[in-house]
């Protein structure tokens, strides 16, 4: 089992002071799953640029510019170089090229184009990579709004939302291993005595797309690599000393220590609240301890307590519910993990 995590936040309490919620990373599989024999990957950007007069809005005090213009051509190199630098630092390739050229001469930057299998074929044979992850198409909206905040104030926005495919290709195959659809946006927000100023500290409409593609190739390689993510996980406290000792154990990552605690205080009582939340925190000790089947039994016991005496609707039942969803949803990602690491 490659159950990976490690904690990088503990002990925020509640308001009620009934809760520690702790923040862990976890390790998840690619959405991807590439064949055992790619051991090398090529970058490419097989999209278009869209033309500099489209997709750019620029507001100045109310007035709609019509001149404005804004280049996408390194927008469309940064999200290929972004998303090859974070694959890298994923190691999970032996080896990541970027391709240095763009593959399609058209100008049709709307239109979703595919690379074809003696595409995929010849550059894998210029470059030695086994497969190829490509960008298809990526499109930029960008609207620039500067506006008068009071008499002195010039506030300035700027939200860039884009739309991509990129997809992944093996030569000898010749429908793509897998297309990924990706929409997200980023924004920046700045104000300033005068506008000389917040031209300075706003970015330039071309320095606002190379940011925007930086963030799009930098969120769309999870995909394609395993990777970590971060989660909220908690623990019931109590009054009593064992509750007390518990959590202090637990503040402290004395996993072991604490279930010891906790174990004592689900069999040391019929008191079916107790038993609820012992239960609860002995799945996290569990999942601390990387046994996934025995944390989401754990669990499930925890929310049958909370569901059968608060019913559906209660605030403990919907939160053991996640848990046990979480959890389930862990145990399938890391036999996804085994596969993507060749173990069984």
């Amino acid at each position: 089992m490659r159950s990976i995590f490690f904690i990088w936040v503990a002990g925020l309490l509640s308001a009620c002071n009934t809760i520690n919620y702790v923040g862990i990373e976890t390790y998840n599989p690619a959405e991807v799953t590439f064949p055992e024999n790619v051991a090398k990957v090529l970058i490419v950007n097989n999209a278009v640029p869209q033309p500099e007069n489209t997709g750019y809005e620029y507001v100045l005090r109310g007035e709609t510019q019509d001149t404005c213009k804004a280049k996408v051509d390194s927008a469309l190199f940064d999200a290929c170089r972004t998303l090859g630098e974070a694959i890298v630092e994923a190691s999970y390739f032996n080896d990541v090229l970027l391709y240095h050229d763009a593959v399609r001469k058209d100008n049709l930057a709307h239109q979703d184009t595919k690379l074809t299998q003696e595409q995929v074929e010849s550059l894998c044979n210029e470059t030695g990579a086994d497969a190829v992850i490509s960008i298809d198409r990526l499109l930029f909206d960008m609207k620039k709004n500067i506006s008068t905040l009071g008499e002195r104030y010039i506030m300035g926005v700027i939200d860039v939302r884009m739309a991509g495919v990129v997809r992944s290709y093996m030569p000898d195959r010749e429908a793509p291993l897998a297309t990924i659809h990706m929409k997200d946006s980023i924004y920046w927000a700045e104000s300033a005595d005068y506008m000389p100023v917040l031209d300075k500290i706003l970015p330039s409409p071309e320095n606002a797309l190379r940011g925007a593609g930086e963030y799009f190739g930098a969120k769309v390689y999870t995909n394609f690599v395993p990777h970590w993510e971060k989660e909220v996980r908690w623990y019931f406290t109590g009054m009593g000393a064992r509750w007390k000792e518990a959590s202090a154990y637990a503040t402290n990552e004395k996993w072991d220590m604490a279930e010891e605690r906790w174990s004592q205080l689900y069999q040391g009582t019929e008191n079916w609240k107790s038993r609820a939340k012992a239960a609860s925190n002995l799945a996290l000790c569990n999942e601390m301890k990387g046994d996934l089947k025995e944390a989401y039994e754990w669990a499930h016991k925890s929310y049958d307590l909370f569901k059968r005496n608060y019913g559906d609707k209660g605030k403990s039942t919907k939160l053991l519910e996640l848990y046990v969803k979480a959890l389930a949803e862990r145990i399938r990602s890391d036999k996804k993990l085994n596969v993507q690491f060749g173990e069984d």
